[in-house]
């Protein structure tokens, strides 16, 4: 390489970083805003919302928009979203981005991308995803949420589910299911939303230094309104 070329190559480079880290964040950003949407869109269906007590009661919500799954006998889904945790005083504290993955064989056949709410009953369930590797319906019990708003989850005193899961899907697929799914904490995605080289989710929700995006205050916003709504 000739010489002269390497300042300007170390020159190019500072210019660019500096965008391609502006280009993660703003990608981060697009998946909050869309998690919001997610959100209010399943909650504006009075028949197929989640109820009122699981809200008034939840550790925590799980919103992942586009999960996309396909199989025909082999299939798997892949998506990426937030999860946000109660504090002991009731409020939701900051996003922490997660992925979820799976596979699963058996009788299935075509393709579809889906909306997921996954609403968390337990500490404990939220604090499993937070510690690592968490699988759905293995790492605790999973069940399709009651719908309603005023339904009551027959299945509750049975199965004792501690995380209910609502969706909004699109296109066709015969055996949808998320039980078995990995849900890993994306920590890539929240360094690079919140400005940062690492964050820890605990960090996530204490530090008072964070620059929080104005999408993350809408989406705590939207949350809010939607158990206080609940409340009443």
């Amino acid at each position: 390489m000739n010489r002269k070329s390497i300042p300007a190559a170390a020159i190019l480079l500072c210019l660019l970083l500096p965008a391609a880290a502006l280009s993660a964040q703003a990608r981060e950003v697009g998946r909050v805003a869309d998690a919001r949407l997610a959100f209010q869109d399943i909650m504006a269906i009075p028949e197929k919302t989640v109820p009122e007590y699981l809200l008034q009661d939840a550790a925590g919500i799980a919103i992942i928009p586009g999960v996309v799954k396909v199989g025909f006998i082999l299939g798997g889904e892949y998506g990426k979203g937030v999860l946000l945790i109660r504090d002991g005083k009731g409020e939701w504290g900051n996003p922490v981005f997660i992925t979820i993955s799976g596979g699963s064989i058996g009788w299935q056949i075509g393709a579809q991308s889906a909306d997921f709410v996954l609403v968390f009953k337990t500490e404990r369930s939220v604090e499993g995803v937070l510690s690592g590797n968490f699988t759905l319906g293995v790492d605790v019990a999973a069940a399709a949420g009651p719908l309603g708003r005023r339904a009551r989850a027959s299945t509750d005193m049975e199965l004792k589910a501690e995380i209910y899961s609502y969706s909004r899907s699109r296109g066709f697929f015969a055996g949808l299911s998320l039980d078995g799914a990995l849900i890993q904490i994306d920590d890539e995605a929240n360094a690079a939303f919140y400005g940062v080289q690492y964050i820890s989710p605990q960090d996530i929700q204490t530090r008072e230094d964070l620059k929080l995006p104005t999408e993350a205050r809408q989406l705590k916003q939207t949350v809010r309104d939607g158990t206080r709504s609940a409340d009443r």
